[in-house]
This record gives structure tokens, C-alpha cells and sequence, in this order.
């Protein structure tokens, strides 16, 4: 009988869950969707129990495709960063849970950096409040919906949730807790004078640990529910983007990875902590222990590309056809769209720029351009919001040795060399395809003794391969990412009016 490591991502549209053999060949892939909830704009909930019964269906699913050939020996989970979840003494979720691309809470930051001081956020936590984090959403719960704030007795993010759920213990990881606002990412503890001057009780807040430790075992109701053996351990794991580098090897100084997903992120390992003192890149602690990274976040990168097949993709089309079909069409468009520029701030943006106000923008129409040229721009828009990310890592002395993508973004030949011609850089692809899932399962293989350490399964499992190179394309996206730049800083103070009145209507 195999010998199995299951991991298991709480995404924001679903969740996935893998088992892979101790050599990390998957056995088998189990997932299961969910949907998120707009009730005003600028909010974006889920409710945790779809996580937990679209848990349940995928680990069934896994659990009957292995049995007969293997047992599992450890479990790892990861999932969506940020989010607020709020349980009251029985365990039960209070309301629906705040999300990372949620925006609402603009003003409870200003509060937090009166209240404790923006330098000194700087200096403890590593980054800027922001909307997204964590904190701020616990601020605004305490403003607007009191009688929830009187019942809470725990506080846990996404992928602590579920882990509650299958364990019955309280247990964060210190790459997910250090994007709360509340957590010294230098010392990898909760800063406890940032969570005095705000008000927030510790014992709300759960225990934090490396990300490989074991921190609880399979119950006997989650196991019946699950079809899981009682008693299995489950490792702490960790915040989807950290658990996405292990999963792709990016646990050295100078290999940084560009993921992807419905949001786009840079990321660089860092052997020393350093953080950025205007705070436009985060500084968190990796889920190798004792070392940290640095992170440019832009909150809707393969969501734009989502978004532009929602709204003008062909009817009866699926979104793998509508895909296939505009990148095969973009690939005759020339660079740049014959002069069309897209900011891609549907949500508001991170990186380079905090800014909840702003939006999304197609700049330079004119009559000759199709709906490939729209979608093309898209795809460079993304490019440039990344390249920012990357010059600021640049700017804090990080080389780059090496930029390995995954995510969605991976999968398009065409967004692929539109990056390398964007950073300039080569671009290298690994032989993993599953990311922060299967990070997940690595880290339950250190956690349970398969591997040595982090390093040791990352030696021995991740490869990369150099895939794309810089063409005679780069000058021309150079010259234009300057008018990108451009672009916001001369519609910032637009998108904050234009937003206010969005909030009045």
C-alpha cells in the first residue's frame, strides 16, 4: 500500500484538493466551486460553510478514487489570505466572511494608523493597512454591526477555518497571519501592542506556528464526514501565495515567481527580513521557516481576463473556447494594440499603488479596433501591473536570477512571451502545475517526516526549464509602459470622486 500526502486549498472560487505519492506524483485531483456574494459595491463575501461542504465533496471524492491503493499520511492546507472569519463560543460562523479583494473598509485604516501611527505599522507589521487586511474588517464589524462584535470568541482566516473544522484546534500559520495587520513579522509573533491599542482581545486571535509543524489530527466526526482517517496529522500550512512558492521552489534568494490567478503576484524570497518603508510591497513571513518574502499584490489580473470574457465573450461559447479563440486572434494583433492601453483596476489595486478608488480603463480607442485588440490589451495591462511589482522588488536590491510563472497565466503561449517581453527577463516554467495545493502537500511531507526539511522536498520534487526570451517586442512595450504609469497618476483624484459618488447613489 502507497503511502499518500494530501493538500488541500480554500481558493475564492472553489476548492481544490490533491493527494500525491512521497515522490510527488499526484494521484489524484478532486475540486468543487463556490460562489461570492456583491451586496454593495466595493464588498465581497462567501459564506464559510459553502468552504466547508465543498470540502467535504472533494475529500469524499479523493478518499474513493484512493482507497484500495493507499493511505494518507498527512494533510496540508492553504487558501485565500485576509479573510475575516467570526465564530462565537459553539464554533459558529457569526456572518459571512470579509474577503481579500473586499474594499470597504478604506476609513478603518486611517482609523488604525491614528490610533497606533503609520511609521509605527511600518515598522511592526512590515506593511501599509489595507483594505484587504484583516484587522480593518475587524474594526469595521465593531463600528457597523455591533451585536456580531459582542458574540465573537474566535477570529480565523480562511484556511485556519476548515482546519478547525477537520481538527477542532485553533491553530494560524506565520505566512498567513503576517497579512492581518495585527502580526511582527520580524519576530514571526502577534504584535501585541498593535492589538492592545486597538481593542481586539488576544485570546480571539488563534496560536501561530511554522508552517511544516503539526498543529492537530483529523477528528472522528471530520473523518465519518470526510471519509479521512481519525488521527491523521495536518500540518499548519500556509497562505496561498507562500504555500504557491513552495509548490514552485521558490525558497531562495533571486528566484522569484509571477502567479497568475484571479490576482496577479510577484513574489521573492527573502533570506534576511527587509520591507518596503513606503510600504507599496508586502513583507511576510515565508512558510520556510526563517526565511520571509517580499510580495507585489494586483488584485485583478487573471480576473480581468475573466471579467472581459463575462462581459464580451460569445454567447453559447465556453470560457475555454472563448479563450482559446481570442488568443488566437490577439496573436495577430500587433504589440500593444495598435496604441490601446488597459489599466486593469477592477477591483481597486494593491501594487504599486493602495488604492481602493481605483478602476479600470481603456485608453487610446479608435475606430480600428476589435474586440482581439480589447483583449490583447488586457493581457499587456496585466503585464505592465506586474512589471511595476518587479521594478520595486528591484529597487530593494533583490536580482533577479530567475522568473518562473504558474497560475492560469501559464497556460497561454501568448501572455507568456508578452511577459518576458514586458520584464525584459527570460521566463522559466516548472514541472509542477498544481501550485498552492500542492505546496500544501509538501509542506505535510516536511510536517510528517517524508522530507527532511522544506528545502530537502524542493530539491528533490521542483524543476524549472527555461521557456520564453525577450524579442524585439521589449522596446515597444517599454515605451509604453511609461504611459501606463501615467495614466493613473492623472485619474487618481478621478477615481476617488468618482468612486464617492458611486457610494452616495
Amino acid at each position: 500500500m502507497k503511502e499518500y500526502l494530501l493538500g488541500i486549498d480554500i481558493g475564492t472560487s472553489g476548492v481544490k484538493a490533491i493527494v500525491m505519492d512521497k515522490k510527488g506524483v499526484i494521484e489524484a485531483i478532486a475540486s468543487k466551486s463556490y460562489g461570492t456574494s456583491i451586496p454593495k459595491p466595493l464588498w465581497s463575501e462567501q459564506d464559510p460553510e459553502d468552504w466547508w461542504k465543498a470540502t467535504i465533496e472533494s475529500l469524499n471524492e479523493l478518499t474513493n478514487k484512493t482507497k484500495g491503493k493507499g493511505t494518507i499520511i498527512g494533510i496540508g492546507i492553504t487558501g485565500q489570505m485576509h479573510g475575516l472569519v467570526l465564530l462565537n463560543r459553539s464554533g459558529e460562523v457569526l456572518r459571512p466572511c470579509i474577503l481579500w479583494n473586499d474594499q470597504r473598509t478604506f476609513k478603518e485604516c486611517e482609523e488604525i494608523y491614528n490610533i497606533v501611527g503609520k511609521e509605527e505599522i511600518l515598522r511592526i507589521t512590515g506593511n501599509r493597512v489595507l483594505p484587504g487586511f484583516t484587522a480593518p474588517k475587524i474594526i469595521w464589524v465593531k463600528k457597523n454591526e455591533p451585536e456580531i462584535y459582542s458574540k465573537i470568541a474566535k477570529i480565523l482566516l480562511p484556511k485556519d477555518y476548515i482546519r478547525y473544522k477537520l481538527t477542532g484546534e485553533f491553530y494560524s500559520d506565520v505566512s498567513d497571519a503576517s497579512g492581518t495587520s495585527l502580526f511582527n513579522v520580524g519576530k514571526r509573533n502577534w504584535a501585541e501592542e498593535v492589538i492592545k491599542a486597538l481593542q481586539i482581545k488576544r485570546e480571539w486571535l488563534p496560536d501561530v506556528t511554522e508552517s511544516p509543524q503539526v498543529c492537530g489530527y483529523i477528528s472522528k466526526e471530520a473523518g465519518e464526514l470526510t471519509g479521512l482517517k481519525e488521527g491523521t496529522p495536518v500540518v499548519a500550512g500556509a497562505g496561498d501565495q507562500a504555500s504557491q512558492a513552495i509548490g514552485t521552489g521558490i525558497i531562495k534568494e533571486g528566484i522569484i515567481s509571477v502567479t497568475i490567478g484571479t490576482s496577479g503576484v510577484v513574489f521573492a524570497c527573502l533570506d534576511n527580513y527587509i520591507y518596503d518603508r513606503e510600504g507599496r510591497l508586502h513583507a511576510f513571513c515565508h512558510a520556510v521557516p526563517e526565511k520571509w518574502h517580499l510580495m507585489g499584490v494586483m488584485l485583478s489580473a487573471g480576473g480581468s481576463l475573466q471579467w472581459f470574457i463575462n462581459a464580451f465573450g460569445r454567447e453559447g461559447y465556453s470560457v475555454k473556447d472563448n479563450i482559446g479563440s481570442l488568443m488566437e486572434k490577439a496573436k495577430q494583433v500587433r504589440p500593444m494594440s495598435d496604441g490601446l492601453v488597459f489599466l486593469p483596476y477592477l477591483t481597486g489595486e494593491r501594487t504599486p499603488y493602495p488604492d481602493p478608488y481605483a478602476s479600470g480603463v481603456f485608453f487610446g480607442i479608435n475606430p480600428s479596433h476589435k474586440r482581439a485588440h480589447f483583449f490583447r490589451a488586457v493581457l499587456e495591462g496585466v503585464g505592465f501591473g506586474l512589471k511595476d511589482s518587479l521594478e520595486l522588488i528591484e529597487s530593494l536590491g533583490i536580482e533577479p536570477l530567475e522568473i518562473r510563472i504558474s497560475g492560469g497565466g501559464a497556460k497561454s503561449e501568448l501572455w507568456q512571451q508578452i511577459l518576458a517581453n514586458i520584464f525584459n527577463y527570460p521566463i522559466y516554467k516548472v514541472n509542477t502545475t498544481e501550485g498552492a495545493c500542492y505546496g500544501a502537500g509538501l509542506l505535510a511531507g516536511v510536517g510528517t517526516g517524508v522530507f527532511r526539511d522544506v528545502n530537502d522536498a524542493v530539491e528533490k520534487i521542483i524543476k524549472s526549464d527555461l521557456a520564453y526570451v525577450p524579442d524585439k517586442d521589449s522596446e515597444i512595450y517599454k515605451k509604453f509602459h511609461k504611459i501606463y504609469r501615467k495614466l493613473y497618476f492623472n485619474l487618481k483624484e478621478i477615481f476617488r470622486e468618482h468612486t464617492e459618488l458611486k457610494l452616495e447613489d
